[in-house]
């Protein structure tokens, strides 16, 4: 699961409800500095009751500071990583190589469908999907306008799962 505003009101509710093992990408780029990070410690808090990895979104100098489990970014340096699991955002061939060389150990690949993170932007059809999913050496992770029926969609491509933003309410 994908955190952010527009998730946020009923963002503990919907960890409860995650199967157990779940990772969480706590991005609510919205907040300034302590407020985020207040409210990454209250998600994390809950987030560890329930047995779920939590990885912070932003540098990875700062989710090791705050404890998180994992680092979601395009940008990763091995060198920093220092035993985070990484996760980072693809779109195309470019980004799953960049993702490749920084040993990012998720990928999440988007948009699978019309999403609000994307507005205007075409959504990559099964072709694409699997093409681009054949390239991945790391587990992958479908994104962008996902829920649980779409994902029974794509059940026939080698993905590890499938995130969402407003797809869990």
């Amino acid at each position: 699961m994908m955190t952010d505003a527009r998730n946020d009101s009923d963002l503990e509710d919907v960890i409860k409800r995650l199967p157990r093992g779940s990772g969480i990408i706590f991005r609510h780029y919205h907040l300034d500095a302590s407020p985020r990070k207040a409210r990454f410690l209250s998600v994390q808090a809950i987030a560890k009751t329930y047995g779920h990895l939590i990885f912070l979104a932003g540098a990875p100098q700062l989710a090791r500071a705050w404890n998180a489990d994992g680092v979601h970014s395009r940008d990763h340096n091995r060198s920093l990583k220092n035993g985070l699991l990484c996760s980072a955002p693809v779109h195309n061939m470019r980004e799953i190589n960049a993702a490749k060389r920084s040993g990012a150990d998720i990928i999440l690949l988007s948009p699978v469908a019309k999403t609000r993170s994307h507005l205007g932007k075409p959504s990559l059809n099964r072709l694409q999907l699997r093409h681009l999913i054949g390239f991945c050496d790391k587990p992958v992770v479908l994104l962008g306008g996902m829920d649980r029926d779409r994902f029974r969609h794509y059940a026939d491509l080698d993905t590890h799962g499938w995130a969402a933003i407003d797809g869990l309410r």
